[in-house]
């Protein structure tokens, strides 16, 4: 699978209840933003930018639950799904698009680099 998505590995690298980050950077190597993939205890797969709407905690060290992570910082709750957060919490974190396919992972493109591609996935 090529063009539209990026393969970022294997779905192996990521053990269940865990996340890995990938970093974005642009043109000149300068680091731009970060996205968590996770790996769900029910083996479903999400990414979303490793930034807690509330006070930039790693979304990648919460605790996940789930289709839920808890930011590590405050305790926040963040879907997984919508991004959005949860409870009586306000904010709501970009999400990428995400597919496995023969066991590799894709990020749409777009939702990476943008259109631009002045940035370029690590």
């Amino acid at each position: 699978m090529i063009g539209d998505w990026l393969d970022i590995g294997s779905a192996q690298q990521i053990e269940a209840g865990t996340a890995r980050t990938l970093p974005v950077e642009d043109a000149s190597g300068a680091k731009v933003r970060e996205i968590a993939v996770f790996r769900t205890m029910r083996g479903e797969f999400f990414a979303i930018e490793n930034t807690c709407p509330h006070r930039q905690g790693p979304l990648s060290q919460g605790i996940v639950h789930g289709d839920v992570v808890t930011c590590p910082l405050h305790n926040w709750n963040i879907s997984l799904r919508t991004g959005m957060a949860l409870g009586g919490d306000e904010g709501c974190v970009p999400t990428i698009p995400l597919r496995v396919d023969a066991g590799r992972l894709y990020l749409l493109r777009s939702a990476v680099i943008g259109s631009g591609n002045q940035a370029e996935a690590a």
